[in-house]
């Protein structure tokens, strides 16, 4: 298993912050908008930079959905803002009926997912998000891994046309990856190759897939971890590729088994090449309060984890 060198420990969220006040200078037609959350989504810099171009909408995320919409329409690029409860299950039918059933070029863009926003409890822990958007016909879902990558995304989602869905967090987790990156949509990052088994990852599980192939290593099993960051569309030939090399899959996600990452593995390796797979997620419940670490390992989604259904799955081959 390859060694990777930690730049820092940052959370997802500043990795947005940075992109947006990036894509101020460069992308005039970006505006942003945000639910009374700048300071938590890091849009600061983008307001203090471009006044202009930045709306405060206040609590009222169902209006900002449908001002984006409009924006759009008028050949802006908005980026709305706020956490993923209220960006997803709070605006769901604004999002299905004015972004994504008339494919408009909304960039939604959501922190404090899952279990991690720890002490605010399953009322804010939406751990549905991912399944929610990427149902939804027409609407790209991101899911990056760390600072650099989400700055990346950040940046490549302006470019794209169509509506995004963009999912960052809160916790500070390593940031890794290269920090002059090219962020392709569609495209999943070959982290390490291996024999023995395939682990898919998304968003903070990936670092703690990294601590399982250290660990899987000195037991002298051979891991290729994959970093999914873009679950929809998904890259199937990476997919497919490694599954048959290893023919043994774990997937890893902060998220509901229902829904996520490893509910569209299953599906597409189902179809094609039918592979024994573990899935690491929330099982069908819903979170509490606790600190992000607690609650963690509590629901599954930890380096030990992820080395047991390694564990499991190779005695399935």
């Amino acid at each position: 298993m390859k060694k990777f060198d930690i730049q820092n420990v940052k959370d997802t969220r500043s990795g947005f912050g940075a992109g947006l006040s990036e894509l101020g200078k460069t992308h005039p037609n970006v505006v942003a908008l945000c639910a009374d959350l700048t300071g938590s989504l890091k849009m600061d810099a983008f307001q203090k930079e471009h006044p202009d171009r930045f709306i405060q909408v206040g609590i009222a995320e169902a209006n900002m959905i449908g001002l984006a919409a409009g924006l759009a329409i008028g050949d802006k690029i908005p980026f709305t803002g706020t956490f993923a409860n209220f960006s997803t299950g709070r605006v769901y039918d604004q999002i299905r009926q004015s972004v994504a059933y008339s494919n408009k070029n909304v960039k939604i863009c959501a922190s404090h997912a899952g279990v991690t926003l720890g002490e605010d409890g399953a009322t804010h822990q939406i751990l549905e998000d991912i399944g929610l958007m990427k149902m939804l016909p027409n609407m790209v879902v991101i899911n990056p891994c760390d600072f650099n990558q989400t700055k990346a995304a950040t940046i490549a989602i302006a470019n794209y046309n169509g509506p995004v869905y963009l999912r960052f967090g809160r916790p500070a987790v390593p940031n890794f990856t290269p920090a002059d990156q090219t962020f392709e949509i569609g495209k999943a990052i070959t982290l390490n190759e291996g024999t023995d088994v395939t682990i898919f990852a998304t968003g903070h599980l990936v670092w703690k897939a990294i601590e399982a192939g250290y660990a899987l290593a000195e037991q002298g099993i051979s891991v290729e971890l994959i970093n999914i960051h873009t679950i929809k569309p998904l890259d199937n030939n990476a997919v497919i590729t490694s599954a048959r090399k290893t023919r043994a899959v774990v997937t890893a996600e902060e998220h509901q088994m229902n829904g996520g990452l490893g509910d569209s593995i299953c599906q597409l390796l189902a179809k094609e090449l039918p592979t024994p797979v573990e899935m690491v997620a929330v099982n069908d419940s819903f979170g509490e309060s606790g600190t992000p670490d607690q609650l963690m390992k509590k629901y599954g989604l930890d380096t030990e984890h992820i080395i047991a259904a390694v564990q499991r799955v190779l005695k399935r081959k």
